[in-house]
């Protein structure tokens, strides 16, 4: 089957400081001769990472820039390598082009329409190969001017999904591919923050180590800094339909998100 997107691939703004915040799964686009493909409840989008640049609305104040998906993860996932490994494997996990929900339930209403390898290939060419391009430009932008470079790969995840985690999850997952993507003291110091958070849970490289962009970009020998947070969408929206976003819910935990990239600032101007 063919594949064919009238809108860009990311929206993508440039700030002034040597941050970059990277958000792969806010996009909600399904072009529509694919949704037509889709199941009743895949049309929902219930995967997506909803209403991140609201929650992230201090981004510009902070001087950071933003990178923002466009299309649903349904159609590629941005935060997959480009061949579609496992990232986590013996673990339960979804491809570069999903076919499944995370509650392990069909994403397209006949198994014949799930996508072939042609397919896969024009949405990498389409979305995938574009929103890297962008995120490699600006970083080596960002190290170029300003000596050092630091990434933000910002996520959010419904806080009960047996499929990937028995229980209730932590809420502030921090990731930093086990200690290989950003400079150690840096990351005990987001993960002292998080854990000060009242109200809130905090790990560092729990169950969501980082995915692609983090294990791929992150590069502390070349002042490249990278680290993933996965949040429980509790924590700031509803978890269901309608996925409405709660401020009054939200600005509990926004004072401490930004109090992070503020520590990913500092540490920059300390060591850039």
């Amino acid at each position: 089957m063919n594949f064919h997107t009238d809108q860009p691939p990311f929206r993508f703004r440039q700030g002034t400081r040597p941050l970059l915040i990277s958000m792969p799964h806010v996009g909600t686009h399904v072009p529509p001769q694919l949704a037509a493909r889709f199941t009743a409840e895949a049309r929902h989008l219930p995967d997506t990472d909803w209403h991140l640049e609201r929650l992230y609305d201090f981004a510009d104040g902070l001087g950071a820039s933003v990178l923002v998906a466009t299309h649903s993860r349904y159609v590629i996932d941005l935060n997959r390598p480009p061949d579609g490994a496992s990232l986590y494997p013996g673990q339960s996990v979804t491809g570069l082009c999903p076919v499944d929900t995370f509650d392990d339930t069909p994403l397209y209403a006949d198994a014949a329409d799930a996508p072939g390898d042609a397919e896969i290939a024009a949405r990498r060419d389409a979305l995938w190969q574009p929103y890297h391009a962008r995120l490699a430009q600006e970083l080596e932008r960002l190290r170029a001017q300003h000596g050092i470079a630091m990434l933000w790969d910002a996520h959010s995840i419904r806080s009960v999904l047996p499929r990937f985690f028995a229980g209730k999850l932590t809420d502030l997952n921090l990731g930093t591919a086990g200690g290989a993507s950003c400079d150690p003291a840096l990351a005990q110091e987001l993960l002292a923050i998080a854990q000060a958070a009242p109200g809130y849970t905090a790990v560092l490289n729990g169950r969501f180590k980082g995915g692609h962009i983090t294990r791929s970009y992150g590069d502390p020998a070349r002042k490249v800094h990278a680290v993933q947070l996965e949040m429980t969408q509790c924590s700031y929206m509803q978890e269901h339909l309608p996925f409405d976003y709660l401020p009054e819910i939200a600005s509990g935990v926004q004072p401490h998100v930004r109090r992070m990239l503020q520590a990913m600032l500092a540490f920059a101007q300390a060591n850039g």
